[in-house]
């Protein structure tokens, strides 16, 4: 699939499936972000508020950003390779075609950074 209002509504479909409990703060046909709304305190900080994860449609990708990499630095290393290629940045993904392979790998992240926000009592 190259079509990137089909790979953002595909990808848009993964992030729905943790909202509840994480809520949209941006949700158009070309942007699409979760944030968990907790009061909490994070490296003595008090927040109201914690990015999970987002999408954007672009010129000529599909931007998926990521923001668990940041809480746990040690999960890129958990990104299959097919999802790496694909990785400017540290949270940002840059997706062009999607595929059913990847499709599920980036499923899979999901499933990780959430279970990481449970267990930081994030969510």
């Amino acid at each position: 699939m190259t079509d990137l209002p089909a790979i953002f509504s595909e990808l848009k479909s993964l992030l729905q499936a943790y909202a509840p409990p994480l809520i949209p703060k941006m949700d158009t046909e070309h942007s699409f972000d979760l944030w968990s709304q907790k009061d909490l305190v994070i490296e003595g900080r008090k927040r109201k508020e914690v990015y999970f994860a987002g999408l954007i449609i672009q010129k000529s990708y599909v931007g998926f950003y990521f923001m668990p990499v940041y809480v746990e630095t040690e999960m890129q290393t958990f990104f299959p390779p097919e999802l790496l290629r694909h990785l400017k940045g540290k949270s940002c993904f840059h997706i062009k075609t999607l595929t059913p392979e990847l499709r599920e790998q980036i499923r899979t992240v999901l499933q990780s950074g959430f279970a990481l926000y449970q267990q930081r009592g994030w969510v």
